[in-house]
């Protein structure tokens, strides 16, 4: 009986510290797999900002469909100055301008059009997977767009991308995932990662930023 006892206890004693041990191990495994998952995450957002900045420079206003956002940089263009020669710090000393050196053809500009692919993204980026969040079975980044009045009345075009914690954090420990969102939400933030936004103007920030 003595004997049954004391291998109860050691089964015990291993259990207790195993327990100790992994709740120690948990919250740090957590972390680092979230930053492997969060840095894929805001690479996708930071390059869907960069294609909804691109686009409107050309059409003036943002886009909320994908279809039309990868549509662009897949098969638009954008205009890109070319120069050639520039003025010397004595001409510019002397009152000279540019527009007066182009007008004498000192120097030259010349507007060309480029992929807006490769020029953003170079010809081997994979465009059509702009819209997935990384490390999920085919789910996609929320987009819209919109316009928001500002207080003095002037109406600025705004687009917003964004994606839930528990989407892209989907498989990892649940209790921490909520513990994470829970602390956001206290503070009146997106509970996940997001670029822009569709009530404010934050000259389209991410929320890591």
């Amino acid at each position: 009986m003595k004997t049954v006892i004391q291998i109860a206890l050691v089964i015990a004693i291993i259990a207790l510290g195993y327990f100790c041990v992994e709740s120690i191990n948990r919250p740090i495994r957590f972390i680092k797999h979230q930053e492997i998952r969060s840095n894929a995450v805001i690479k996708n957002l930071k390059d869907i900002r960069t294609a909804e900045v691109a686009f409107k420079s050309v059409y003036d206003r943002f886009t909320g469909s994908f279809d039309t956002l990868i549509n662009f940089v897949k098969n638009d263009s954008l205009k890109l100055v070319k120069k050639e020669g520039s003025l010397s710090d004595s001409l510019v000393e002397a009152g000279w301008t540019e527009e007066k050196a182009l007008g004498l053809g000192m120097i030259k500009r010349d507007t060309i059009l480029v992929s807006v692919l490769d020029s953003l993204f170079g010809k081997r980026y994979h465009i059509d997977s702009l819209r997935y969040v990384p490390f999920t079975d085919g789910e996609e980044f929320v987009l819209g767009s919109g316009i928001v009045e500002t207080g003095s009345g002037v109406k600025v075009h705004v687009f917003e991308a964004k994606v839930h914690n528990n989407v892209y954090m989907n498989g990892l420990e649940q209790q921490e995932i909520d513990n994470m969102s829970d602390k956001t939400l206290k503070l009146e933030r997106y509970p996940g990662l997001k670029v822009g936004s569709l009530t404010e103007t934050n000259n389209n920030a991410g929320n890591w930023e």
